[in-house]
């Protein structure tokens, strides 16, 4: 009675029965709540101390010995808050598998070992009703991540890919693509701006979800890196016409050794182009890429083909601000999303629809793209730099070799071909 005393006017009313008598379960529910809430709103108001402010609110029931309470989560205006000392976060994905194991047991196309996965999971205990609000919270969280809007936000930089999961349509297993884009704003946090499945092999298919972003508001892309598909690259032009196309780095060695007819020429091409972007000065990796063109074309005239014209955009990278350089030449945050879905899918194995499909891909990264508000990639005076001419960046780093950039690069390149007569 004192606590409620103490908390004042805002405190609940007591909860009795209908004979008067206190109700004392409800009493410590009501209690409960109000405390939690109490300590999440002073938790919150500390963390904007820093210069942060409180906006709003999000909620959250929580299911407990003494009944079910409602959790008001502050929301912050920069990063996110959540109370890890008083609640264990809950995971969407593990939900979300739930949910497309539960489907697949009750369409009795389940495999034994997904049967384990559903029992494991307790699914075997769970009511369709539970299932279906499950899927209708999920859904709520992917069809907003897939319609949220950026209007006033300007992205310079963009990352596109594609990973193909198994899923059952029209009565057939096929191997479903599932597209996702992902920027980086001029506020120096990356976003998940996009995400759908489409038919990757189709211009049309990248196309539309290009425009998507568009239509959200995705503007003022300066460089799009993605892997080398011809669809993909029609639809940029189109789409973002104006921004540099960044071919992946790991993609394009991956694509010039799959050209040798050996494996020592496949190793020779790897341990040269390693060799040319493992440089940071960006007339030494001109250079180094011209020699490793020449170089290669003695032993794998096709791979050399491929690198001649591929140069503009390998290099792309390369008439960007510094500091940006090592993210924009890879499709490696793209590539550490694709792995985290493919990881959580090997549970289901194959989706037994394209919407469960969608449900899990979405609930994974949703929780990432959270965990990417909690700290910048870039600073805000650094990602400022993209849209300034390169005459105001701040300079880069002076070259540490001695001689010209033709010079070392020659040395480099008899170094890397010396030690692999040696191996």
């Amino acid at each position: 009675m004192e606590i409620l005393e103490q908390m004042g006017a805002d405190a609940p009313e007591i909860p009795r029965f209908d004979d008067g008598m206190v109700n004392l379960r409800e009493l410590i529910r009501v209690m409960a709540e109000a405390l939690v809430n109490e300590i999440m709103d002073a938790q919150a108001d500390d963390a904007c101390d820093e210069g942060n402010q409180r906006n709003g609110y999000r909620e959250r029931t929580l299911v407990t010995s003494v009944g079910p309470i409602l959790l008001r989560i502050p929301k912050l205006r920069w990063g996110t808050f959540f109370p890890e000392d008083l609640l264990v976060r809950y995971s969407r994905v593990d939900r979300a598998i739930i949910a497309a194991v539960s489907e697949m047991v009750t369409s009795g196309v389940s495999t034994r070992k997904v049967e384990r996965v559903a029992y494991t999971l307790g699914i075997d205990r769970m009511s369709a009703s539970q299932v279906s609000r499950i899927c209708e919270s999920l859904d709520e969280v992917v069809a907003e991540l897939q319609g949220r809007t950026f209007e006033g936000m300007r992205f310079p930089y963009l990352w596109l890919d594609a990973t193909y999961v198994k899923c059952r349509g029209e009565g057939r297993v096929s191997s479903t693509a599932v597209v996702t884009a992902i920027a980086a704003g001029e506020d120096g946090y990356r976003r998940l701006v996009g995400l759908d499945a489409i038919d990757t092999e189709s211009h049309l298919g990248w196309k539309s979800f290009l425009v998507s972003l568009r239509e959200r508001g995705v503007e003022g892309v300066l460089c799009v890196t993605s892997d080398a598909h011809e669809g993909l690259r029609r639809a940029i032009e189109e789409v973002f016409p104006g921004a540099a196309w960044q071919r992946c780095i790991v993609h394009l060695e991956r694509n010039a050794a799959a050209c040798a007819a050996t494996r020592s020429q496949r190793g020779a091409i790897f341990s040269i182009l390693h060799a040319v972007f493992a440089e940071k000065d960006a007339a030494l990796v001109r250079e180094l890429y011209h020699l490793a063109c020449e170089q290669i074309s003695g032993f794998c005239p096709k791979a050399a083909t491929l690198l001649e014209e591929a140069e503009a955009d390998a290099l792309a990278y390369l008439d960007f601000p510094y500091a940006h350089q090592r993210r924009l030449r890879t499709n490696n945050v793209q590539e550490r999303a694709n792995r985290e879905i493919k990881r959580r899918s090997r549970v289901v194995q194959v989706f037994p629809s394209r919407k469960s499909l969608i449900r899990l891909v979405g609930a994974v990264l949703s929780e990432m793209d959270e965990d990417w508000q909690e700290k910048r990639w870039f600073t805000e005076a650094s990602i400022a730099e993209a849209y300034e001419k390169p005459e105001k960046r701040r300079p880069a780093p002076k070259p540490t070799y001695e001689g010209s950039a033709a010079e070392h690069a020659a040395r480099i390149i008899e170094l890397v071909l010396s030690e692999g007569r040696a191996a």
